[in-house]
């Protein structure tokens, strides 16, 4: 295998195509006939429907039907387990769940005709007084079964004699806000119907998901349903699991008998397809005076749907990270009158928060540096079952990150740093997040003629660079150059992969291409060794190697033959599939070190250096993995200072749906960010020793931040955002 294609910083092979406004996204879909759909949505969170007057809307010039749930036809709902989520499928029945649930459908030849149609449809409410506010509820929490990400009751060890040995003890309560996704491409569908063969370019980041979904809810054989996602404009969650506008754009298009698009406004993304639920957390943490972990008892409490009870803010971290023989973590759930909730990127950064966050306390109360407390309760194991990592070099980490930070000229005493502008802070914390553990991926590799691979994989490209990164792994197994290997993905008819979520594409879409790709070098060695004419004939298979397009023989380079010449003789392409096999769980990890100003007079925080230190294995792409941890510190700025969604607490209703109300950072507030790997390949990954690492780098980098405006102001802050006028109270 050539050592040259897979960890160079290969610039994205789709970059051009995306800059240029060439790349195609699923409302760009050129579909002859296409007619346009608007969701009416429910002004109010909880109650009933009781008359809907359609006649108006459906008398405008060009509506070809208003859509109600006395007329649109009965779907099936799918199995949560094929990730909808949703226990309801909108525009059924007369219930209202929440405000924002679709009503009604208004269809016309254009977009502006069937935007006024919806404006005209008038909907009359038997409606009941909502509950949406987690802390007037929290007397209601209970426990759900366990859920996709573990349990939701654990315990191991005796956490009251571990509380009982601690020398020190620490316990904390720390809200998280409501939170949304906001990528900048909004979710669209546009479905066509040819007999009983669906098709839907959809903006996913599964597209087996989605087949599915409609298969079970149209009453469809998966084969009848062909989804096509060539590019997807962000998704940070919101688009993996399938949502009802996509069920309700394909059952429009089947009555109206023409394609139908359906693009959400960016309001309607609020209430359309998941958010990170809001939480109440108390922490409590017991050590020795020498900064050894005796027990640790976390319980998070956060707010699920009326229909649903999934939680997605996991508290792995707790159970998995530390050396401490005692642990409980104990995951509630509070119904309220509001939205599915959903994973968002990096679900364990709302728990990882509160973990990080308390040992720094832990670390103050001690008098011992925040570093050297991780150290000393660092794990070469999962501490939740006992196996060791494949590889774990997380203390390297700490000590990089610190060198190269300039940590030891940190003075430890809060408001002891400044500058003549204001208060310096320095912090830092754990970045840590499960990679792998998911459903497996397949992939096809087809070796040419002319010596030139084709790779096909049913899996996403959502703006982390898979085209890229996987054409470099299947290029790097084959033994070809990276231009000689084309990769597709995005659509159904390609080998199934599954969703890009969970830092899993790499180990899932990964593995199933050096799986295939294997396979396919192997069929080309074998041709050469079995063709007379070549200098390969008659040498063991285990002798030959490849590499920059040739095959040759192991210490005898100059015995070669290229890709493209064993091709040419054996007169007929060569191929190969891999099936789906399961990841192994891996864990991805790091150090975070946060610089923050603290502006007293008026409260502004401007973050103003961030180091992190990451091992995720081997890196396949340097350059794109660089990107994924700079976009993980951005989310944390904003995550830390500023975003929150706001329901109004009498009428249910979200009151920033939009970005100007929702407050996400921009470059103006994105400080230097110095991003550092261990790059060593994980023996236990079958992806070439690369591990999941998208969502890594936003854990711990948000407690860093939080840790740092403590140092610069001797308050803790504890409900997040950390805004100006909490700044101002503190300093006041």
């Amino acid at each position: 295998m050539s050592p040259s294609v897979v960890g160079r910083p290969i610039a994205r092979t789709d970059g051009v195509a995306k800059v240029t406004g060439a790349a195609r996204y699923a409302a760009d879909a050129d579909v002859t006939g296409v007619v346009h759909a608007v969701l009416v949505t429910s002004d109010v969170a909880r109650g009933r429907i009781t008359a809907i007057d359609t006649a108006v809307a459906s008398s405008g010039a060009g509506v070809l039907a208003v859509l109600t749930h006395d007329t649109l036809p009965a779907l099936t709902l799918p199995a949560v387990t094929s990730f909808y989520l949703k226990r309801f499928v909108p525009v059924q029945d007369d219930r209202i769940r929440h405000a924002g649930q679709p009503v009604a459908i208004a269809v016309a030849d254009t977009l502006a005709r069937a935007q006024d149609a919806a404006a005209r449809v008038v909907v009359r409410y038997e409606s009941a007084p909502p509950q949406v506010v987690l802390a007037d509820a929290l007397g209601e929490a209970y426990v759900p079964p366990p859920g996709s990400d573990g349990p939701n009751d654990y315990t191991r060890g005796d956490v009251a004699a571990g509380m009982a040995a601690a020398d020190v003890t620490v316990e904390a309560t720390y809200t998280t806000p409501l939170q949304h996704h906001n990528p900048l491409e909004p979710s669209a569908t546009v479905a066509s119907w040819d007999g009983d063969a669906l098709t839907v370019h959809e903006s996913a980041q599964g597209i087996s998901i989605t087949q599915n979904v409609l298969a079970q809810a149209f009453g469809l054989t998966p084969g009848q349903v062909r989804v096509i996602t060539p590019y997807v404009g962000g998704g940070f969650g919101a688009k993996g699991p399938a949502w009802p506008h996509t069920l309700l754009a394909a059952a429009a298009a089947r009555h109206v008998g023409r394609p139908v698009k359906l693009v959400l406004s960016r309001a309607q993304t609020y209430t359309s397809h998941g958010h990170r639920a809001e939480t109440h957390q108390v922490m409590r943490v017991g050590a020795t005076r020498e900064g050894r972990l005796t027990a640790i008892d976390h319980v998070v409490t956060q707010q699920v749907s009326r229909t649903e009870e999934l939680l997605f803010n996991s508290s792995e971290p707790t159970r998995m990270l530390y050396d401490c023989a005692n642990v409980r973590s104990t995951q509630r759930a509070v119904r309220l009158d509001l939205p599915t909730g959903s994973f968002v990127r990096s679900p364990e950064a709302a728990t990882g928060h509160v973990l990080e966050s308390t040992l720094d306390e832990l670390a103050v109360t001690l008098g011992l540096d925040p570093v050297e407390l991780r150290l000393r309760n660092w794990s070469a194991i999962n501490q939740e079952t006992g196996a060791p990592h494949g590889s774990n070099h997380l203390r390297e980490c700490y000590t990089r990150g610190a060198q190269q930070f300039g940590w030891s000229r940190r003075d430890p005493r809060p408001g002891s740093m400044r500058d003549r502008d204001g208060i310096i802070g320095w912090g830092m914390a754990t970045a840590a997040h499960t990679a792998g553990g998911r459903p497996g991926s397949g992939a096809t590799v087809t070796v040419g003629r002319d010596g030139t691979a084709r790779i096909e994989c049913g899996t996403q490209e959502i703006g982390t660079g898979t085209y890229t990164v996987m054409q470099q792994v299947g290029a790097q197994t084959l033994g070809l150059a990276v231009h000689q290997v084309t990769f597709l993905l995005g659509d159904t008819r390609y080998p199934a992969a599954f969703a890009s979520a969970a830092s899993a594409t790499v180990p899932s879409a990964g593995a199933a291409v050096v799986r295939a790709a294997t396979a396919a070098r192997d069929l080309v060695v074998a041709a050469a060794l079995a063709d007379a004419a070549s200098p390969l004939h008659g040498v063991a298979a285990d002798r030959i190697g490849a590499e920059d397009g040739f095959l040759f023989v192991t210490g005898q380079p100059w015995r070669r033959v290229a890709y493209r010449d064993v091709m040419a003789r054996h007169g007929a392409p060569i191929s190969a599939t891999s099936t789906p096999v399961p990841t192994p769980l891996g864990y991805s990890t790091g150090a975070v070190f946060a610089e923050v100003h603290v502006d007293p007079a008026i409260g502004r925080v401007r973050v103003r250096r961030i180091v992190g230190v990451f091992d995720p294995g081997r890196i396949l792409n340097r350059q794109t993995a660089r990107s994924q941890a700079i976009g993980g510190a951005v989310w944390a700025v904003g995550f830390t200072l500023t975003e929150h969604t706001l329901v109004d607490p009498h009428l249910g209703r979200v009151v920033t749906p939009n970005l100007s109300g929702y407050l996400i950072p921009t470059n103006l507030d994105i400080p230097d960010i110095d991003v550092d790997f261990i790059d060593r390949p994980d023996p236990d990954s079958p992806a070439l020793g690369a591990r999941g690492f998208g969502e890594t780098p936003m854990t711990g980098t948000t407690a860093a931040i939080a840790n740092a405006l403590h140092h610069a102001t001797g308050h803790r802050f504890r409900d997040l955002p950390i805004t100006q006028d909490k700044i101002l109270a503190a300093l006041s």
